[in-house]
C-alpha cells in the first residue's frame, strides 16, 4: 500500500522487531527473573494491549525493577544483552542491500543501548549509519529523537522513510515530524496495536521487509 508523496532518498529502520528479532532478549529477562517463558510472554502481551510502557512488564514481577541497574548486573555476571547476525530476521539485510543498491541512504535509529549500538556496528551491516537512543541522549516517541534522525540523515523530512513496527512509537511520531513512513506488521506491538488513522497515513503498509525496494522503486519513479 502506498500514497503519493515525495521523492525518498533515505530509508531509517527502528532496529527492534524491525530488523531484529528479539525473541532472545525476552527469553533471558524471563530467566533473569525466575518466571516461566510463557508466563513473562503473556503478561508482556497484556501490558502493551492495555497501554502500558513494556517496562512496566518488569514490575508486575518484581515491584521497584530498575532495568538500568539490572542490566548492569547481567553484565558484571557475563550474562548481557547480547545478540549475533542469527537474531536479525531473515528478510533484514537483503533489503537493506537492495535499498542501497537503488541509491537512497540507509541508517538504523532506534531505542537502544550504546552497548547495542557497539554490536550492530560489529555486525557489518550494509547502512550508512547507526544511531541510538543512550547515544543521542533523547527516546522515541520524542521529537527530538526524529530531529536527529533528519539531521543524521542529512535530507529534509519528508523525503526520509522511517521503518518501524510500532504504530505509538515510531510511526506516529515520524509522521508527527514530518517523515514518510512504513508499518511493518510483526513483533509484539505490530500484532496487537492498531490505529486506523496512523495506519491510514503510512506510505507503506508492510508484512516483510522483502517488498519494500521494490514499493520504493516504483513509488520514486511513479
Amino acid at each position: 500500500m502506498s500514497q503519493n508523496g515525495a521523492v525518498i532518498e533515505a530509508v531509517v529502520f527502528d532496529v527492534g522487531e524491525t530488523i531484529l528479532d528479539e525473541t532472545w532478549e525476552y527469553g533471558a529477562w524471563a530467566d533473569w527473573l525466575g518466571v516461566p517463558r510463557q508466563t513473562f510472554s503473556s503478561v508482556f502481551g497484556a501490558v502493551i494491549a492495555t497501554g502500558g510502557d513494556y517496562r512496566d512488564t518488569f514490575q508486575r514481577f518484581r515491584p521497584g525493577f530498575d532495568l538500568h541497574e539490572e542490566r548492569k548486573k547481567r553484565a558484571e555476571l557475563g550474562v548481557p544483552e547480547v545478540f549475533t547476525a542469527d537474531d536479525l530476521y531473515p528478510d533484514a539485510i537483503g533489503c537493506l542491500s537492495a535499498l542501497r543498491a537503488l541509491g537512497v541512504r540507509v541508517g538504523l535509529a532506534g531505542n537502544q543501548t550504546a552497548r547495542n549500538e557497539r554490536t550492530l556496528h560489529g555486525l557489518d551491516l550494509p547502512v550508512d549509519f547507526i544511531g541510538t537512543s543512550e547515544n543521542w541522549g533523547v527516546e522515541k516517541p520524542k521529537d527530538a529523537f526524529f530531529e536527529k534522525v533528519v539531521e543524521v540523515a542529512g535530507v529534509p523530512a519528508e523525503r526520509i522513510l522511517y521503518v518501524g513496527d510500532r504504530l505509538d512509537n515510531d510511526v506516529r511520531p515520524a509522521q508527527r515530524c514530518g517523515l514518510a513512513t512504513a508499518w511493518i506488521r510483526r513483533g509484539p506491538w505490530g500484532y496487537i496495536l492498531r490505529d486506523t488513522e496512523t495506519s491510514r497515513h503510512c506510505r507503506f503498509v508492510l508484512d516483510t521487509l522483502t517488498d519494500l525496494p521494490v514499493l520504493l522503486a516504483n513509488a520514486n519513479r511513479g
